[in-house]
């Protein structure tokens, strides 16, 4: 299988989700609002389950202007200081993850990345359906304000 390092491990998929919970939640001391949705279906409703994950993506992306993703090996330029929103769109098997009370507190944010960093290699990944991860801004001398962010993402709960 291509998606796992010489056929052993967590698929590359799992460990680029694992990695981006992690980032973020070392970043926690910046966060200023977070926000969690889930819904859960049936292992017989897994179309449904794919549907709902494509809507919930497309309808992310739509809040981004442009996709800007830099070009590989490119040296990243100082950037001025600015609000980032981070989304993460995750299609994830089972029901132990906790999506729950993000935004409500911290302590509560971070669980909800934890667990999604820890349950995302489960089996190697496999339980991992999908993982998407949007940003903005993604350009360096782009800035975002609070204003932008109120317009944009109304459903961030302030921390």
């Amino acid at each position: 299988d291509d998606d796992f390092d010489e056929g052993y491990g967590d698929s590359h998929l799992s460990k680029f989700c694992h990695e981006i919970c992690l980032a973020l939640v070392r970043k926690s001391d910046n966060w200023v609002a977070a926000c969690s949705d889930s819904e859960w279906f049936k292992e017989q409703d897994m179309a449904k389950a794919e549907s709902v994950y494509n809507l919930w993506a497309d309808r992310e992306a739509c809040k981004f202007e442009k996709e800007y993703v830099p070009p590989e090996g490119s040296a990243s330029a100082e950037g001025n200081p600015t609000v980032a929103v981070v989304s993460l769109i995750v299609e994830i098997q089972g029901d132990e993850t906790n999506f729950e009370r993000a935004g409500f507190s911290i302590a509560d944010t971070k669980s909800v990345l934890t667990s999604l960093a820890s349950d995302c290699r489960v089996e190697g990944g496999d339980c991992l359906n999908a993982f998407e991860v949007f940003w903005t801004p993604s350009e360096p001398k782009e800035v975002l304000t609070e204003r932008d962010t109120i317009v944009d993402f109304p459903e961030l709960i302030t921390l």
